[in-house]
């Protein structure tokens, strides 16, 4: 028996209420930086937009991470991976955009240059098109997580062994992606981005539209999870997650439903990578560590698995932390996680989103 929040609470009217606010608060932000002078009581900083822009993109990842955790046992350790990806794919086409602008002032990016490389290998022939590489972002992730995903489900892996083979895999990408002569940047990945469809990239209205594309696309994001787990094929993921083996009994197939949303989640990661990417301005073999994946993790549960809301509320909430941490603190942001775990893990099963629940139990039952 599932201990996780039913799906039919997926979503009551004040949390419908609360995404609305929340959407129209996160939109203002840009508006604000844009409208209103440094040192004006309503200016909101460009690194605060930049900052929580990041934020949504993590938000939008844990989101896909619970899609396949919270709504069908799925526990990967390696989105990290589908994420980096997504956000190579576009960072390539944020290379060849900058054009001769660059050290070198070559065709080339200036880290092939450097390595004496003199065309462009055949996986990045096309990545000038943008419409390629938005392509790229979603096929990328998505053929890499259709294939692992099908001989892995195929083979009847499952629980801590699918967990550590995804940790495996994550782990190995990042160290192909280290290499030089593999055509990714090596260890300095893509970065020094000047132009996104012709617009300078550094701009600040060029960042409040990729904030705003970010925000739509997280908020899309939320709409079609929810679709999906509230939708016939919703309540198979949950037999998947809570009996597989009940549900072959009476006549499904789970391969290809964790596979369908194995693929989806990946992808949806993928688009989250591709939004990072510029907003951040870079995009190295570290995103693809494990601890990366791990972290992915620790956001969903600490906003509360099986929700779709909580991973992006643990998403903000984590991040933010960390953001104060390390520039407090920097030497004990890791020790601070782990404790966030654990204590969580102890005391709050059902996350941040599920202390809220309680709570609102409690006042009714006591009127």
């Amino acid at each position: 028996m599932s201990t996780l929040m039913p799906t039919t609470s997926l979503f009551s009217r004040p949390a419908w209420i609360g995404i609305v606010v929340c959407t129209l608060i996160l939109a203002l932000l840009p508006i604000l930086n844009l409208s209103f002078p440094d040192g004006h009581a309503l200016h909101i900083s460009s690194y605060t937009v930049a900052l929580v822009g990041k934020f949504m993109c993590y938000a939008m990842a844990a989101m896909a991470l619970d899609l396949v955790w919270g709504y069908t046992g799925i526990l990967s350790l390696g989105h990290g991976v589908f994420f980096a990806l997504g956000g190579y794919a576009h960072g390539m086409y944020l290379m060849r955009a900058i054009g001769r602008d660059g050290v070198y002032q070559s065709n080339l990016p200036d880290f092939m240059v450097f390595l004496n490389w003199k065309a462009y290998p055949w996986y990045w022939w096309l990545s000038d098109h943008f419409w390629f590489a938005m392509l790229l972002v979603v096929l990328i992730p998505g053929l890499l997580a259709f294939i692992f995903g099908y001989f892995a489900f195929r083979s009847r892996i499952k629980g801590v062994y699918f967990s550590i083979i995804t940790q495996a895999m994550t782990f190995a990408f990042m160290l192909l992606f280290f290499r030089n002569d593999t055509g990714f940047g090596g260890n300095n990945g893509f970065t020094d981005f000047k132009r996104i469809l012709g617009y300078t990239i550094t701009a600040p209205s060029t960042k409040a539209v990729l904030y705003l594309v970010t925000l739509a696309f997280l908020l899309g994001a939320l709409l079609l999870c929810r679709a999906i787990v509230t939708s016939k094929l919703g309540r198979v993921l949950q037999g998947v997650r809570d009996s597989e083996s009940r549900l072959m009994f009476i006549g499904y197939n789970p391969l290809w439903f964790k596979l369908f949303v194995w693929t989806l989640s990946a992808v949806l990661c993928g688009i989250a990578g591709a939004l990072y990417v510029p907003q951040v301005g870079i995009i190295n073999p570290s995103e693809m560590s494990p601890a990366n994946s791990i972290e992915m993790v620790i956001w969903a549960a600490v906003g509360g698995r099986g929700s779709l809301i909580g991973p992006i509320i643990g998403a903000f909430t984590v991040n933010g932390l960390k953001s104060w941490f390390t520039a407090a603190f920097p030497d004990l942001w890791l020790y601070a996680l782990g404790l966030i775990f654990i204590l969580v893990t102890l005391f709050m099963p059902h996350g941040i989103l599920g202390v809220f629940k309680k709570l609102k139990k409690q006042d009714k039952e006591a009127t």
